[in-house]
């Protein structure tokens, strides 16, 4: 068995390896979003508005993947959305802002929720930390050749008028992708197990990071009403993030061996999947939802959105050519690629994929329906992401 933590290194397995690890470490987690959909037309100030803020696991990252497969060529047994029938055409799902990294998919959750406004604005971005949502005049940070979120909140504000903001920060800010990292290259590498010393770490960033949180609240607030908005015209939403990694009995490949990594994408110990699953998650859930309390606003609970649905879970399987994606027997989460043909970019790795954006829009479309109170998004076993509920949290 894995040791508890790490002692005399072992010799990598591969170079690939390594570098696969530290571009995913890298990556995991502006006004060319202002842009009306097409057909909104209507006059400047009266068209209602939602917008969503914050990173990845908002702003539509591995929207491109109807699941995973093995397949490297082609539509990737028609889990590539990205497919042109000839090559590989990222823009199809993110449109311009591939080029920049945020990774806005075509069916981001606001997206996917298009029917409770009349116009959907994503300004959230791929990797972006509390900074990058906060004002330039209050310590904001441009990213990605981004002015601070925050800046271009207060530019819809004045064009459109914004009913609901949904927000999803902080991940970054707890160094979510060095925690996965340092569990992956624990697995394929070391030999030893990550949750012991990656607790410590998520433990010591922690009030940091709910400081980061709540800021971007105020900061959201203070836009809104320089804007000229009363605080009961418009809504927000704070949400967490779901675990796209199953607890160990519910992983369909067995820990030893490397079917874990080879095939089915989730290179994790048992007890470090356990400790993810059942700890991490939660513990990242509860605090953003004390930060919800604390400052008076609505908070959604993802953590069990993708239950059943996860990369390497039981209840799932893998498209091939001759079992399509589906979403009531795909998984709900983007992979890690671990293949000798990489499949698209390592940024979107262990991200909600096109089957969960269009759950966490039917979410979205479903709080909008309760104007108060703190709720739970769930799936429903066996069904499509027409079997997303709400649950009193």
């Amino acid at each position: 068995m894995p040791k508890s933590r790490r002692t005399t290194p072992r010799t990598p397995r591969t170079p690939r390896i390594l570098a696969l690890l530290a571009a995913a470490a890298l990556a995991l987690p502006g006004l060319t979003a202002l842009a009306a959909p097409a057909g909104a037309a209507e006059t400047a100030g009266t068209t209602t508005a939602t917008v969503s803020m914050g990173d990845s696991y908002i702003s539509g990252e591995a929207g491109r993947w109807q699941g995973n497969s093995l397949t490297t060529s082609g539509s990737r047994s028609g889990t590539d959305r990205a497919y042109t029938g000839s090559g590989y055409d990222p823009s199809r799902v993110y449109g311009s802002t591939y080029a920049s990294g945020c990774d806005r998919s075509d069916v981001a959750e606001i997206r996917s929720a298009g029917t409770i406004s009349q116009a959907q604005i994503n300004l959230a971005c791929s990797g972006a930390v509390s900074s990058n949502v906060f004002r330039a005049s209050n310590g904001g940070q441009s990213f990605k050749g981004e002015a601070p979120q925050a800046d271009q909140l207060a530019t819809v504000a004045r064009q459109y008028n914004v009913k609901l903001i949904t927000l999803s920060i902080g991940g970054n800010d707890l160094g979510f992708a060095d925690v996965i990292s340092s569990c992956v290259q624990d697995y394929l590498v070391w030999y030893s197990y990550c949750h012991d010393d990656q607790q410590a770490a998520v433990d010591s960033q922690m009030d940091a990071a709910m400081a980061g949180v709540s800021k971007s609240v105020d900061e959201i607030r203070a836009v809104m009403s320089a804007a000229g908005y009363a605080n009961g015209s418009y809504r927000i939403v704070l949400q967490s993030y779901p675990s796209p990694i199953p607890r160990s009995s519910e992983n369909r490949y067995p820990e030893s061996g490397w079917t874990r990594a080879n095939t089915g994408g989730c290179p994790f110990w048992n007890q470090d999947a356990d400790w993810a699953r059942d700890s991490l998650v939660p513990q990242i859930s509860n605090g953003i939802a004390a930060v919800a309390a604390a400052k008076g606003v609505q908070f959604l609970d993802l953590r069990d959105l993708l239950q059943g649905r996860e990369v390497c879970s039981k209840a799932t399987k893998l498209a091939t050519s001759s079992s399509a994606p589906s979403a009531t027997t795909s998984e709900w989460a983007r992979w890690l690629d671990m293949g000798t043909s990489t499949q698209g970019t390592l940024q979107e790795s262990f991200h909600p994929n096109y089957y969960a954006q269009l759950a966490l829009g039917r979410c979205l479309t479903l709080l909008n329906a309760q104007p108060t109170g703190n709720w739970s998004c769930r799936n429903t076993a066996g069904k499509d992401t027409t079997g997303v509920y709400l649950a009193a949290r």
